[in-house]
């Protein structure tokens, strides 16, 4: 044993080394400035949400109206629709989260590596094509003239009118949203895979386990942290989309069914100028996925012992 051990360190050194910790957070300083100025500034905007806003007048003459737009907006028969939507939407895309995580097992599962850095690129690179493109390549297969119904009417067969359709729009969007980010959120489980105690496969290799029992005791539950964490992640956005996807893919006859909480706050805000309607939406909309993450965040510790927060 070391005569020197279980000796603490010196005053001056821990005050020499608390000295430099304090020299890192100036490093932090720039991006914890820029946070703050497009994160936190910007919530003095809620204000709108209180006053009856008028463009051109100066922000504390407008009327205060306290609550009356919240009211509106859940007395509205807007709302049940709005929210249909966005939680269906929601609903849909969390059935098909744990899709990323079984692609990322079947391409780690590959034997040819020239093959499997091949589909891992095919399926990444939609993830860098906007959604504008998107919609064009989506419009030239699946509008009325467009290839699929060129193909059927050659076979004999009836349209498909799939961008015009009320009922088919929920998979359909579900869909193009799983080809163009299944690539790019499997990356995250390749890493983590990468990260497991690959001596833990060589043992259950030599007990007997074949590949697909190393997957169901290794692979899965070396993922499930990972998986939980993104989980969280996705619940907390269960009333965020992303506002491109939809946008694009609007039109007259199923505004009604794809117009989520993202799009009837720019058609408030942005179209019809009714900026304090639209920002007690967005006021709304932001509580809402902060009292989801905050349950999510309980049950996921509640479960599992462990959590994001």
């Amino acid at each position: 044993m070391s005569i020197n051990a279980g000796v603490q360190p010196s005053l001056p050194l821990i005050h020499k080394k608390r000295k430099r910790s304090w020299y890192l957070l100036f490093y932090a300083l720039p991006l914890m400035v820029v946070v703050f100025l497009f994160s936190y500034v910007p919530l003095f905007g809620w204000y709108l949400s209180l006053i009856e806003y008028k463009p051109g007048y100066p922000l504390f003459d407008n009327a205060f109206v306290g609550f009356k737009f919240f009211k509106e907006f859940f007395a509205s028969a807007d709302f049940p629709r709005v929210m249909r939507n966005t939680f269906l939407f929601s609903g849909l895309q969390f059935c098909v989260l744990p899709l990323p995580m079984i692609f990322a097992i079947l391409l780690n599962e590959i034997t040819s590596k020239r093959f499997r850095r091949t589909a891992q690129t095919v399926t990444t690179l939609p993830h860098f094509i906007s959604w504008v493109t998107v919609y064009a390549l989506a419009f030239s297969i699946f509008s009325t003239e467009g290839m699929l119904n060129q193909v059927l009417g050659a076979l004999g067969m009836k349209n498909q009118m799939i961008l015009t359709d009320a009922k088919a729009i929920y998979w359909f969007m579900t869909a193009v949203g799983l080809w163009k980010g299944l690539g790019w959120s499997a990356i995250i489980y390749i890493a983590a895979i990468a990260g497991l105690d690959q001596e833990l496969y060589e043992a259950a290799a030599i007990d007997g386990a074949g590949r697909f029992r190393r997957i169901l005791h290794i692979t899965v539950p070396g993922l499930m942290p990972t998986f939980v964490v993104l989980m969280l992640l996705n619940v907390s956005n269960f009333v965020n989309h992303g506002f491109e996807q939809y946008f694009v893919f609007r039109n007259s006859i199923v505004a009604n069914n794809i117009e989520i909480l993202e799009l009837f706050t720019y058609r408030n805000g942005l179209v019809l100028g009714d900026y304090s309607y639209a920002s007690a939406v967005g006021i709304f909309k932001s509580v809402v996925s902060v009292m989801l993450l905050v349950i999510a965040n309980l049950t996921a510790k509640r479960v599992r012992g462990t959590s994001i927060l």
